[in-house]
């Protein structure tokens, strides 16, 4: 990002969220009035003592729900009930207790909403696109009357929903979560009726504030209408909200696996190895205890490879000889290759053996390595090339749509990518999982993205955030980094003591993956933040943001910045963004800003740089910014959303595509010896 762009998004920042800056007539809403007075006094040079702030509870569970012998998932998706709250009063549902009826019966209009989805581009309502505040979902369902007859224990789980969601389950409240893009569960057995129908109310508010993960303020402005709410913040994509991801009524046993945490290592003479620490739910009060776990490691072929026998039901470590190693896509002839954990928790009854609980997860196994110069997995080196994404598509917004997140990873696999960021949160678990089975690398992030204002009440958030993602996405093979954050405010002194307790924190936690983020300072000497990381991460726009236009001004600037990187901070250095708007179907010759021309060119110019680069060892990626087209809020820089896709938002190639990937191809034939696709390029001539 350029340093006019750093200035503007700086300047709007400070007339959004600082109170003697507001434009005539703008209030900030705020339901915390306290905060609301603290937020607008807030000075930037304040300077906080971190050593206080309050670590996360560790989470525990979530397992991803999968079906077993003793275990059973049912679907709520489908076509939910919804009304829309009123913006200038976004409690009143709850102080009327709409939960405690149908929402039919409260005498708002109801809306035939699909889960999961956002809701903002489902109808041809403006004031539900733009909508500022609380909506309402609800569904009825049956539970089988034999889950209680069973003794089991009935849980409800959500993939995501944003931001914020309160869940009801026949009037009484079962779970409150926070933070968009992360999963969270209740066990609701207390609360419904086994055999009769049951209902399922959820309230969902977007509003994001300055202590949210992303940060945001609501502003109260005057309208044609009288008042008109606005959500705004400063990152690049549009604030979409809804129930997002999958919601799945799940069972377990009385006694039963509720967390499984694995440590994958690659010895010599082809062993593997898989540590594993298990927790078990409800073992101290069940009549029946564990004791003993069955484990089991299959290979694709459904073939036992390792199995063990152990009577810790914690803790245990699996050898696997003639191991099949985890690889990345075209770095190894069998990339992606995954097992999968067998785990069957016994007892003894009588003198026989019981099943309490069964649970199959895949794993990958690898190892994964750093030094100051290179990121080494299984040994070797890794060179990185992919994309920032964004979990984004026509009509359905950032909900979770299988054919989309398969047409995805078809097209990294056509295009020559083996990794990708996921900018700027976590994305699905369904294409975390996909990502193993494909070989693409993931550098994962959690959802700060812009970071402002730092003090203590925002770190506890932000820690929080980064904890439920690790713990979420800690067991897949293909996650080699996380990512703490993406392009904060840290050029201000502010920004070191809080990145510094940050980082301090998530290495803690890290499970032996490096910590990065991407930094858009405009010298490495300006940024509070990268010494704490492992990995050195900056976005910059040459030709774009900077000397727009200007094509012969990137090769020698970005071989010459990732070099003082380097130098600065002595670690291994990403570039995570680069690129540059494009219309589709543009043309200009000679090559002209905004033309499918000019982006081929641009992104040529950065290849030449980027090879430079790759011979001093230490630089190891390379990610356009961005897969594919993606929708921003409205502003009269971006027509129709942000246009540096090398897809198109219907993933539709354009002509950069192809150039890119004839690049991607063509480093792994020479980096890794693989085999280039027939089809990279086209037939020309015979030249004999």
């Amino acid at each position: 990002m350029s340093t006019l762009e750093w200035f503007w998004i700086a300047l709007l920042s400070t007339c959004l969220l600082v109170a003697n800056g507001l434009e005539d007539n703008a209030e900030i809403v705020d339901d915390d009035k306290e905060h609301k007075q603290d937020e607008q006094q807030l000075p930037d040079k304040v300077s906080y003592n971190y050593s206080k702030v309050k670590t996360p509870r560790p989470t525990v569970g979530l397992l991803y729900p999968r079906e077993s012998e003793t275990r059973e998932v049912r679907s709520l998706d489908g076509i939910w009930n919804f009304v829309r709250s009123n913006a200038s009063d976004p409690q009143r549902g709850v102080r009327e207790e709409w939960y405690k009826r149908t929402l039919r019966s409260t005498g708002h209009e109801i809306i035939l909403m699909p889960v999961p989805a956002s809701y903002n581009d489902v109808t041809v309502d403006r004031q539900l696109r733009d909508h500022v505040g609380t909506v309402w979902y609800e569904r009825h369902f049956f539970v089988p009357s034999h889950w209680c007859r069973d003794r089991v224990r009935t849980w409800l789980r959500f993939g995501s929903v944003h931001y914020q969601a309160d869940v009801w389950i026949n009037g009484q409240l079962a779970v409150h979560h926070s933070i968009g893009h992360l999963p969270f569960e209740a066990e609701i057995g207390r609360f419904i009726n086994y055999g009769r129908e049951n209902r399922i109310t959820v309230m969902v508010d977007n509003r994001l504030t300055n202590r949210t993960i992303p940060q945001g303020q609501v502003l109260k402005q005057p309208s044609d209408d009288g008042v008109a709410y606005v959500q705004s913040y400063t990152f690049d994509f549009f604030n979409y909200a809804g129930i997002h991801r999958s919601v799945q009524l799940y069972t377990t046993p009385e006694t039963y696996i509720s967390d499984i945490e694995l440590r994958t290592q690659l010895g010599s003479k082809q062993m593997g190895r898989i540590d594993y620490h298990l927790r078990i739910g409800n073992g101290s009060v069940s009549d029946v205890r564990a004791s003993y776990i069955l484990v089991q490691l299959r290979d694709r072929d459904n073939a036992v490879v390792a199995h063990q026998v152990n009577h810790n039901v914690h803790n245990g470590t699996l050898l696997v000889p003639n191991v099949k190693p985890w690889w990345p896509y075209l770095m190894h002839p069998l990339p992606g290759y995954m097992y999968t954990l067998e785990l069957q928790l016994m007892a003894e009854a009588a003198g026989n053996a019981v099943l309490l609980d069964a649970y199959r997860l895949p794993v990958g196994i690898r190892s994964l390595s750093w030094n100051n110069e290179s990121l080494l997995l299984n040994g070797k080196p890794l060179y990185l090339r992919g994309f920032g994404k964004h979990e984004d598509s026509d009509i359905r917004g950032k909900g979770l749509d299988n054919a989309v997140l398969l047409r995805d990873f078809n097209l990294l696999k056509w295009i020559g990518a083996n990794a990708y960021r996921t900018s700027h949160y976590p994305y699905s678990e369904e294409s975390m999982h996909f990502a193993d089975e494909h070989g693409i690398m993931i550098i994962d992030e959690c959802p700060s993205v812009n970071t402002d204002l730092f003090e203590p009440q925002l770190l506890e958030n932000h820690m929080s955030a980064l904890e439920q993602l690790i713990h979420r996405d800690r067991n897949h093979a293909s996650v080699i980094a996380w990512s703490i954050a993406n392009e904060p405010r840290t050029k201000k002194k502010a920004a070191e003591a809080y990145f510094g307790a940050l980082a301090n924190y998530t290495r803690s936690i890290a499970q032996g993956r490096p910590l990065t983020a991407a930094s858009n300072v405009d010298t490495p000497t300006a940024c509070m933040m990268s010494q704490f990381l492992d990995i050195t991460g900056f976005n910059r726009y040459n030709a774009w943001y900077h000397s727009p236009g200007r094509t012969d001004m990137i090769v020698q600037p970005m071989y010459n910045e990732a070099k003082k990187w380097h130098e600065h901070y002595k670690k291994p250095v990403i570039l995570f963004e680069y690129g540059g708007d494009t219309m589709e179907g543009y043309h200009s010759l000679p090559a002209y800003i905004w033309s499918e021309d000019y982006q081929t060119e641009l992104f040529s110019k950065h290849f030449q740089a980027f090879d430079k680069l790759r011979k001093l060892k230490w630089f190891i990626g390379e990610f356009v910014w961005n897969f594919a087209d993606f929708k921003t809020e409205q502003t009269y820089t971006r027509v129709g959303g942000n246009k540096k896709g090398v897809f198109t938002r219907n993933r539709q190639p354009k002509d950069a595509a192809h150039l890119l990937r004839q690049r991607y191809h063509a480093i792994a034939f020479k980096l890794d010896n693989a085999s280039l696709p027939s089809d990279l390029f086209e037939y020309i001539i015979d030249w004999n």
